[in-house]
């Protein structure tokens, strides 16, 4: 078995993901919340993370 064989066939989905993760932590500076934070989280979890930031209200910057 050819390992660059392997490893071609996943490079779009791994593409995809990171794509997405990105996305994720832009959608989440836009609502106040830690980019960073919520690019790792996507790695893992991807799509839910998606529907956690569409579905959570932004965070307030000020109280008053």
């Amino acid at each position: 078995m050819n390992h660059l064989s392997t490893f071609a066939d996943g490079a779009p989905w791994f593409a995809g993901w990171g794509t997405l993760a990105l996305i994720n932590a832009g959608l989440a500076q836009g609502k106040n919340r830690s980019g960073l934070l919520w690019f790792l989280l996507s790695l893992p979890f991807g799509p839910l993370v998606t529907l956690a930031l569409v579905v959570l209200p932004k965070v307030r910057s000020k109280l008053f």
